[in-house]
């Protein structure tokens, strides 16, 4: 529950109370894959986790809700008034705005660098005005700002074994990884919102353009060479996610499973896509309920395992009775129960 992770990080206020519940709610409504992992870390952690994507939705938002009226100055002003909220409240400490005095608190505790929430308003910016790449390193540039800083920002919350620049390149390689999958499942509503973020050169490879994918978008029609294209982006995607795997072990223990479980189930979504074809330009590709239950069931293993402190051959023994057996011990059920409880 949102009191028992507040009461475990320390977070007494109030006012503060209830501007991390505004992130968690926020964290909880638009990123699922993310938030159900985010559960497995210690409550401790979570409302720091929750104030640091909560924010970065809100940014999200301001710039890509496609229910919403707005102007694109008017995006655009909105996003200045955030950035003049987020510069005073990093400097001060102090906000009245809820998400902006959850994320300076959480910056606060954990010594959070504040030029990462400065590269990842000037990629949303970009989003106001650009619609597409040249390149690969020019998305790069982009994604540094817009993911890899992410990553950076949460190194200080789930704590690592390594020294934090060591950590730095993998848990950054995996904020990026997590986002050109987003970019693959997405592509057909960024195509709605004028946005195409597979690169040009990329698409001029296998005899394409852009024109193209909005024709196929818009007619519903497919194209072998967009599918081309699209499996392609997949295989580089794959490429990131192994650059950031060894990143988790160099993790706290106890932040493994979080990490590990998103990671699972991000890259899953690449095998949906796959599995459907490549056709995200018609529909969203989406992990099965039961693989994501599977996937949840091994993360809560290993996050009982890595708070009990047992050996691995203790955690492939739980793993084991839980997923195998209906008769486990009394003492491996009130483990799981335990944490599964704390984790609702």
């Amino acid at each position: 529950m949102t009191a028992r992770e507040l009461d475990a990080a320390g977070v007494r206020d109030p006012a503060l109370r209830a501007a991390y519940a505004r992130c968690r709610g926020l964290n909880a409504r638009h990123g699922r894959t993310y938030f159900l992992a985010t559960r497995l870390l210690p409550a401790d952690r979570r409302p720091a986790v929750h104030a640091l994507y909560g924010f970065a939705r809100w940014a999200d938002d301001i710039v890509d809700d496609l229910d919403s009226t707005a102007t694109p100055g008017e995006r655009a002003h909105a996003l200045l008034a955030l950035e003049a909220q987020l510069t005073e409240g990093l400097r001060s400490g102090r906000a009245t705005e809820p998400v902006i005095r959850a994320l300076a608190d959480t910056a606060g505790r954990y010594g959070i660098d504040h030029q990462h929430f400065t590269d990842f308003l000037s990629s949303m910016h970009s989003d106001l005005t650009v619609g597409g790449y040249a390149s690969y390193e020019e998305l790069g540039r982009y994604m540094h700002g817009s993911a890899a800083v992410i990553g950076l920002q949460m190194l200080p919350v789930l704590g690592t074994v390594v020294p934090g620049e060591e950590a730095a390149v993998p848990a950054a390689a995996l904020g990026v990884a997590f986002q050109l999958t987003n970019f693959l499942r997405d592509v057909g509503e960024d195509l709605d919102r004028g946005r195409l973020y597979l690169p040009a050169e990329l698409l001029a490879a296998h005899g394409v353009d852009r024109e193209r994918f909005e024709w196929s978008r818009s007619t519903g029609i497919r194209d072998d060479r967009i599918t081309d294209v699209l499996r392609a982006a997949a295989a580089h995607n794959r490429a990131v996610y192994r650059t950031a795997l060894p990143g988790i072990a160099m993790l706290d223990p106890v932040s493994r499973p979080c990490i590990r479980t998103a990671f699972v189930l991000y890259s899953g979504i690449l095998d949906a896509i796959e599995a459907e074809g490549y056709a995200v330009l018609h529909r969203r590709a989406v992990v099965p309920r039961r693989r994501r239950a599977v996937v949840a069931l091994d993360g809560l293993v290993r996050a009982v395992a890595a708070r009990t402190g047992r050996r691995r051959g203790e955690e492939a023994s739980v793993e084991a009775s839980v997923a195998g057996s209906s008769c486990a011990s009394p003492s491996t059920r009130s483990r799981v129960v335990s944490v599964r409880e704390e984790a609702v």
